[in-house]
């Protein structure tokens, strides 16, 4: 009987062309995704060495990070943005590379719409110059961020030059109370482990929690796997996994279907197969979580109190300083009353139809507090138009909510959605580093979409389960 082997093994083995020196692994990637701001530099690369995209048939793209969310008529007013725009189509068009424009009807932020069409897959391998990638670990994909030059490297040879990671074991058991949701899941599993805790490893979530899970809310999970330092977070597929491809645009159909699904189950781990470590977090100790600093791990429970720098590790102490005096919080307090600025609702992370859901639920309980500056951003064209079928763009502007077009938005200052000033903005996102959204002084806290619609309507911080 062979050995029992993780999912991980199993993928990076089948897709390794060779050993090098160096001791990396040459490996091939099965499906690369591009967007506009990363690939016009891999593609002058590429120009200028004379090569040709190897298998354009195996790249896909879309436009999500600069693309205004209130009108996307063209020409964009911003000229940089459609310079950058008019390249990514320009060099689809030149190197037969499928592009979801927003005249095609299917564009949105990348790690949204590989699932939503069936392109992401189980027991592949998958790259795209976003370091979100590991969103896709979701279907039981080993999927990864790459840069400009390794852009240029997936076009040209269709294969990466990458050192194995070892594998951590992330069991979630038991059960989640209400109101706690997949995004207070990650962020719980960010604090026990650290921000830079899964550097080296690639991250394999499972137990009671995360089996129950819907799709979308894994890719909650697994999009955020590099905030905690691991490149690659994956989640094996199952039932599921299936139900979700089945019949979707780039899915297997026919016999194919079932040879497929066959295939995939066989990939996934098996019982006994060995990991170079493993942690277990208790469902149950999970609450609706808030970041207060300015990294994902530096978050609590929304009725927790702010930590001392004294009462953390020695090495941690200048970090909580640092975080509580820029965002003007004080130890000793909760998070809870905290007032905000600016609501966003949307991202890779949280911009998913069961998120715009479920912050539609909260909405219908009251108004937008009067001051509070609010964007809900679907994630796709596809989201926004069952969204609207539903009539949760109604909800969202009945309650005062600003319902936009898809896009990154205000996840990063790439687009005209950005934060002014000292503003604080409670964000479905990813990230609350100095900056991200836009202004050098703002302020970001991370939480759930259904907090975050919480927040907009109470003008401050709270629990959601309050008001649910």
């Amino acid at each position: 009987m062979p050995s029992p082997r993780s999912l991980f093994d199993k993928v990076w083995d089948a897709h390794a062309v060779r050993e090098l020196p160096s001791g990396e692994t040459q490996l091939f990637i099965g499906l690369h995704l591009i967007h506009e701001v990363t690939s016009p530099q891999a593609f002058a690369m590429l120009h200028e060495a004379g090569l040709p995209v190897r298998f354009p048939k195996r790249t896909f793209a879309t436009v999500d990070h600069i693309i205004p969310t209130d009108t996307q008529l063209r020409p964009l007013s911003d000229s940089l943005a459609e310079a950058m725009m008019a390249e990514l189509e320009n060099n689809c068009r030149k190197h037969d590379i499928a592009l979801f424009d927003p005249a095609s009807g299917h564009q949105g932020i990348v790690h949204v719409i590989g699932p939503e069409l069936g392109l992401t897959q189980p027991a592949t391998t998958i790259a795209c110059g976003d370091s979100h990638t590991s969103t896709h670990g979701a279907f039981g994909a080993i999927a990864f961020g790459i840069g400009t030059s390794q852009v240029r490297d997936v076009l040209a040879t269709q294969c990466l030059n990458l050192a194995r990671p070892k594998v951590r074991r992330i069991d979630v058991t038991g059960k989640l109370g209400g109101g706690v949701y997949a995004k207070d899941v990650i962020l719980a599993i960010i604090r026990k482990l650290g921000v830079k805790g899964g550097v080296g490893f690639a991250y394999e979530y499972g137990g009671e929690v995360i089996d129950s899970m819907t799709l979308e809310e894994r890719l909650t999970v697994c999009n955020m796997s590099i905030e905690g330092g691991a490149r690659v977070g994956y989640i094996n597929p199952d039932e599921t996994t299936f139900a979700y491809l089945q019949g979707r645009e780039f899915s297997p159909s026919g016999d194919a279907w079932g040879r497929a699904v066959d295939w995939w189950r066989s990939m996934a781990s098996d019982g006994g197969a060995p990991y170079d470590d493993r942690v277990e977090l208790a469902g149950a100790d999970i609450e609706p979580s808030v970041t207060w600093g300015i990294n994902p791990g530096q978050n609590c429970g929304v009725n927790e109190r702010l930590p001392f720098p004294e009462d953390v590790p020695s090495d941690e102490q200048g970090s909580v300083r640092e975080a509580l005096d820029f965002m003007e919080l004080r130890s000793g307090e909760p998070l809870a009353g905290t007032p905000v600025d600016v609501a966003f609702i949307g991202s890779c992370t949280n911009g998913r139809i069961s998120d715009l859901r479920e912050a539609a639920r909260v909405a219908r309980m009251g108004k937008v507090a009067p001051g509070v500056r609010t964007l809900v951003v679907p994630g796709s064209q596809a989201v926004a138009r069952q969204a609207e079928e539903e009539g949760l763009d109604e909800v969202f502007k009945s309650a005062g909510f600003d319902w936009r077009e898809p896009g990154c938005s205000m996840c990063l200052a790439m687009n005209p959605d950005k934060l002014i000033g000292q503003e604080i903005c409670a964000s479905s996102s990813n990230r609350n580093f100095k900056g991200r959204q836009g202004s050098p002084t703002g302020r970001t806290l991370l939480m759930s979409p259904a907090m975050v619609a919480a927040a907009a309507i109470k003008g401050a911080v709270v629990d959601v389960r309050e008001v649910l």
